[in-house]
Parts: structure tokens; C-alpha cells; sequence
């Protein structure tokens, strides 16, 4: 297992991937995946609530966290490409400014890692590295999963939309009549790729039928 390693790709080609502790942890798990195939270098940080979704929602041992992501990302795990950052490892690469990567998008982004982003709050390696791209004007997308929403997770939101963060909620849609759960996530993930500019096919987009454009087998 790669952990607390620099990575070795340019940094157009690396990415940092948060989850936390909201409920969705298998967008990040998936965004993981597929830029992993498009030979992308990952470089992933959980938290300790996420590590907590994870066993909840995906049946992860939070204690045999190697042999997780072993398990789920394979040759990706052990070949360096696949990068794991514990939460409190303050002083791992991606919480410098001088390691240079194409952006972070954390996701799924709870409520809670969301306003410390917001207010400037760097106590973890999570928030840390999203404070990193904000003074480095680099890429950083917040996927958040909560509802309702009150009046400060609104303004924290505002705050960061104005500071150029993307805020991309997990919403799902349905023009594309999903089939089932998986096509839902892949739609997500699809759209945080979209604002990454990382070309894929996960979903077919509205007007490809139109124009005589494919659309994915899975989709069908």
C-alpha cells in the first residue's frame, strides 16, 4: 500500500480525493476509480468519521484500512498510483504548497469539514489541503450530502462559491431514466469529472441522442 509517499506523476495528472463523514462515500470511492483508469495519480484522504461511512454504507473494516483499499482499488494500491494520506498526517505532501496537483475535490464533504474550509480551519490534513488550494488558486470541489440546509451551511457555502470554489451537490437526475443505483452514482461522479475537465462517458448527456451521439452501453 502507498502511504504517505510524494507520488511521482506531473501535476497535471494528480488529484487529491477527500471523504468524510457525510453519507455518500461511495462517490469518492468511485471518483478514486475512475480516475485511477484514466492514469491519473490519486492521493486520498478520509476521516476518521468517513472511515466510519465507510463501514456503514460499504461493509469496510475501519481497522484493516490497508487491506481495504487493497482489496477495492487493487494494482492501483500497491503500484504508487493510488496514494493513501491519514487525516492526521499534518505534514504529508499534499498539505504543502510547493507539491504541486491539478486540484482536490472532496466528496462526499460533510457540513462540518465544509465551514472549516470556509472559515480558514486547517487542524487536519482534510482541511489542510483544501486550505492549500485555496492559497494556491488551484481546482477545489465540494461535493456536500446534506438536507435540509439552514441559513450558515447556505453562507458557508456562498463564502466559498466566492472565493471560486465549485460546490457541486449531490444531486441526482433522472432525463436519462437510471436503471439503477450504480447508474445514479456514475452520473454524479460524471458531472464532478465534467468540472474537472476529465473526459469520460458515465451518463449520456442531454441532446447526445439529438445529434446522433452514442450513448454508453449501461445506459441503455
Amino acid at each position: 500500500m502507498a502511504e504517505n509517499q510524494k507520488g511521482t506523476a506531473p501535476a497535471r495528472n494528480r488529484w487529491v480525493v477527500g471523504i468524510t463523514g457525510a453519507s455518500g462515500s461511495i462517490y469518492g470511492i468511485r471518483l478514486a476509480e475512475e480516475l485511477l483508469k484514466r492514469d491519473k495519480e490519486v492521493h486520498l484522504v478520509v476521516t476518521e468519521a468517513g472511515w466510519r461511512v465507510l463501514k456503514e454504507e460499504m461493509g469496510w473494516q475501519a481497522s484493516k484500512r490497508s487491506q481495504m483499499l487493497q482489496d477495492r482499488f487493487g494494482d492501483f494500491a500497491i503500484n504508487g498510483r493510488l496514494v493513501y494520506h491519514p487525516n492526521s498526517d499534518i505534514g504529508a505532501s499534499i498539505a504543502s504548497g510547493s507539491f504541486r496537483v491539478s486540484g482536490m475535490v472532496v466528496a462526499p464533504c460533510s457540513m462540518g469539514t465544509l465551514s472549516s474550509i470556509a472559515h480558514g480551519i486547517s487542524d487536519d490534513l482534510m482541511t489542510r489541503a483544501a486550505d492549500v488550494m485555496l492559497k494556491e488558486r488551484r481546482r477545489l470541489l465540494l461535493v456536500p450530502r446534506e438536507t435540509p440546509l439552514h441559513a450558515i451551511h447556505l453562507e458557508n457555502m456562498l463564502t466559498l462559491a466566492r472565493l471560486g470554489v465549485t460546490i457541486l451537490p449531490a444531486m441526482p437526475a433522472f432525463y436519462y431514466k437510471p436503471q439503477s443505483m450504480d447508474e445514479m452514482i456514475n452520473f454524479l461522479v460524471g458531472k464532478v469529472l465534467d468540472s474537472m475537465d476529465v473526459e469520460h462517458d458515465l451518463y449520456r448527456r442531454w441532446g447526445d441522442e439529438q445529434y446522433g451521439l452514442e450513448t454508453p452501453d449501461h445506459h441503455r
